[in-house]
């Protein structure tokens, strides 16, 4: 069970949490987002999770890797930032866990409860969905929030039509 939601709350705003990774689909859940975010007053927050298990080496190889991939998590945050300032005019949040994907999701929900809707691209290759998708709609408990689940193979147009 998710604590309260407060985004209907005065002094509260809906957020639309989109999960950002290496996957070419997780920019048309952002590209969703930024356009859901723009038109309801809301406010998008992309978060990034690092996963822990690569650093399992000595200390100072394993605190050169988390340098490494923290970089990495803020350039990829930036890069989609940037496009939604440029396209919809919107400032993100930008957040970067580490651990599992799926417990960091949790708790970021449980953390702010503004965050109302959970954003996930869904791929087009043959190997499915991708692992997120997967997860979340094999869950037989459910998800604490409405998820939104955004093909790849939608275009700006249809986007804007949509959200």
């Amino acid at each position: 069970m998710v604590s309260k939601r407060l985004s209907s709350e005065a002094g509260h705003r809906r957020k639309f949490l989109a999960i950002i990774d290496d996957t070419p689909e997780c920019e048309r859940a952002v590209a969703y987002g930024s356009r859901r975010a723009k038109s309801t007053g809301g406010v998008l927050v992309l978060l990034f999770v690092i996963e822990p298990d690569d650093f399992q080496h000595w200390l100072g190889v394993e605190k050169i890797m988390r340098e490494e991939a923290t970089a990495a998590a803020k350039a990829a945050l930036d890069h989609h930032a940037s496009k939604a300032r440029e396209q919809h005019g919107i400032e993100p949040e930008l957040v970067i866990r580490e651990g599992k994907p799926s417990e960091q999701i949790h708790k970021l929900i449980e953390d702010d409860q503004d965050i109302a809707i959970l954003l996930l691209a869904a791929g087009m290759g043959k190997e499915g969905p991708g692992p997120l998708v997967s997860m979340i709609a094999g869950k037989g408990t459910g998800f604490p929030i409405p998820v939104t689940v955004v093909p790849q193979n939608l275009t700006d147009e249809d986007i804007a039509n949509l959200a």
